[in-house]
């Protein structure tokens, strides 16, 4: 079920109430105020609402969700993106998948083996990401800690409870990250791939929130935002945000990052990540790796922000992440318009994999790795 403006469309900053704005795109009014992805209304018989980020720049369409199936396509579409937020909702629909045990006569024993079975469609709708499956671990925790016979309306209280404090804490981490990042950052103007702000976390964003704490600290900056083919999360995502908080943006297509990187004028480039190795290569929206590469040789500090969340310890090194690929028509007919003869085909990698020595630093709410290595992670991490 969508809606169309009636949700809150911006979160003030420091806390204060959201705002709602039935403004343009462009309007000043909405300056300094960060965009919100996804949030639980009601209580554990409430309701999840995601915006819909498929129709983001041209339109605002929140996505209303009692079940687990919507929240499922939702991540499968896209909709909802961003390694921490999936998790967030993943953790969400957990909530949504005791509800559907409600009312229907079941007892604590089959209500629960329903739930445990929908956290691993859940846990599965992407699987690059290890937010998602982190995230809903987690609930599945909460359940094996409650006596056999919880109800299900008790078991959606406990996972509510749960999935809010994941919320809360992904907040925490984003500014966390962002003061970390903001610390170290250099002084000049930034390159960045993909969307890593507030759409795509439950917070301020990972690398997204360096370049926004930089900047209401009084940094003064042009952001420079790769389009991110096939599905351009950088102009329609990235470039959205930071006209939402007044903060200079040029999208430059994919290819041009080389081009610009050799004019001298980025002092950095920064990007989020949806899994880390023990060793600390990152996977990350395609193109990522492309972009490390031409940073390094350029000379430019290349950077990855991301929460502690985001590393699988348990994987040794960026060949062993499973990496999504998507939909031929994403390729060849992007957003819908035909750009590739019929019969021809498609490579459509979601992510690539960033080797560690090509990473000057990653940023965590922790502090900051570098150099990147395993005792480094280790120690910065505290595992």
């Amino acid at each position: 079920m969508n809606q169309k403006g009636d949700i809150p469309r911006f979160q003030a900053k420091e806390n204060s109430p959201a705002r709602t704005n039935s403004g343009g795109e462009g309007d000043s009014r909405n300056r300094g105020m960060s965009p919100f992805s996804l949030r639980w209304v009601g209580d554990a018989a409430g309701q999840l609402e995601i915006l819909d980020q498929t129709r983001l720049p041209g339109g605002l369409e929140w996505i209303v969700c009692r079940d687990v199936d919507t929240v499922v396509e939702a991540i499968k579409a896209l909709r909802v993106r961003g390694a921490p937020a999936i998790g967030i909702a993943g953790a969400y629909g957990m909530v949504l998948a005791a509800g559907e045990t409600a009312g229907h006569g079941l007892g604590p024993e089959a209500a629960r083996a329903h739930v445990l079975a929908r956290a691993e469609e859940l846990a599965t709708a992407r699987p690059t990401a290890v937010n998602l499956r982190w995230a809903v671990e987690r609930a599945v925790a909460v359940i094996a800690d409650l006596p056999a016979d919880t109800t299900a309306v008790a078991l959606a209280d406990a996972l509510l409870v749960e999935a809010r404090a994941i919320h809360a804490e992904d907040r925490r981490l984003c500014e966390a990250i962002g003061r970390h990042g903001a610390a170290i950052l250099p002084a000049g103007d930034i390159l960045t791939h993909c969307n890593t702000g507030a759409l795509a976390t439950g917070g301020a964003g990972t690398a997204l929130a360096v370049i926004t704490t930089a900047w209401d600290a009084g940094r003064r900056f042009t952001v420079f935002a790769d389009e991110t083919r096939p599905l351009l999360q950088g102009s329609r995502l990235t470039a959205w945000e930071l006209v939402q908080r007044g903060i200079p943006v040029t999208v430059l297509v994919d290819a041009a990052a080389g081009h610009l990187l050799a004019t001298g004028r980025i002092a950095a480039v920064i990007v989020g990540a949806d899994r880390i190795t023990a060793c600390g290569d990152a996977a990350n929206k395609i193109g990522t790796y492309g972009l490390a590469v031409l940073a390094e040789a350029h000379g430019v500090p290349f950077f990855v922000a991301a929460p502690s969340s985001t590393f699988d310890l348990a994987i040794d090194s960026g060949k062993e992440i499973p990496i999504e690929e998507r939909a031929a028509e994403e390729v060849l007919a992007p957003l819908g318009v035909p750009a590739a003869p019929e019969g021809a085909n498609a490579f459509n990698p979601a992510f690539d994999v960033t080797p560690a020595r090509l990473i000057r630093g990653i940023i965590t709410e922790k502090g900051v790795i570098s150099p990147v290595s395993r005792e480094a992670i280790r120690e910065v991490l505290g595992g």
